[in-house]
């Protein structure tokens, strides 16, 4: 690498969602500005890279912009699929979603996450409905551990449920912030 890199905010234009961070050299930066896709130069393999060359999850170029001193890059994208190796919208995904794709991923017949999920979206709506009515009742009668560990449970099925049906929590957010206008 003859270059200095650059790191590069990956954000989706649509959301705002901030997607990755990666690392541009110039001729990265002007692969991207060139082709309209997000190139990278990989620190660990020393070679530029196209964001999605063999996963086909490609990040096409809104805009790009330096910060003041040059030395950062905000790249606005929409893009065509996930943009976490792992099948996550965002390499920010939080740490529980992230567990449920790699658990359904693994595919273990004794995982809970999996089991679960290979039985479809109606145990996954019965779950959340049994849940939501324990968090109710310990709200009315039990101590704060107790709402807290039954809030838990809620939370869990509840992003099982979305997984079952294909969908991700970040739609969710995408609804409340569009509701906070």
């Amino acid at each position: 690498m003859s270059e200095e890199l650059r790191a590069a905010i990956v954000q989706d234009d649509a959301s705002g969602r901030v997607l990755m961070l990666g690392w541009m050299d110039e001729e990265a930066l002007a692969l991207t500005r060139s082709t309209g896709f997000v190139n990278f130069f990989s620190r660990s393999r020393q070679k530029l890279w196209r964001k999605g060359e063999t996963s086909g999850n490609t990040l096409r170029v809104v805009e790009v912009v330096l910060d003041c001193d040059e030395d950062a890059v905000l790249v606005r994208v929409n893009a065509d699929g996930p943009t976490c190796h792992d099948g996550a919208t965002s390499c920010f995904t939080p740490w529980l979603w992230r567990r449920i794709l790699q658990r359904e991923a693994q595919g273990d017949a004794t995982s809970y996450v999996a089991s679960t999920l290979a039985q479809g979206t109606p145990l996954a709506a019965r779950k959340v409905g049994e849940e939501a009515v324990e968090v109710v009742v310990a709200a009315l009668s039990e101590d704060d551990e107790r709402v807290i560990s039954e809030a838990a449970d809620l939370w869990f099925h509840t992003l099982l449920l979305l997984r079952s049906r294909g969908l991700d929590p970040a739609a969710v957010e995408d609804e409340l912030r569009r509701r906070d206008r």
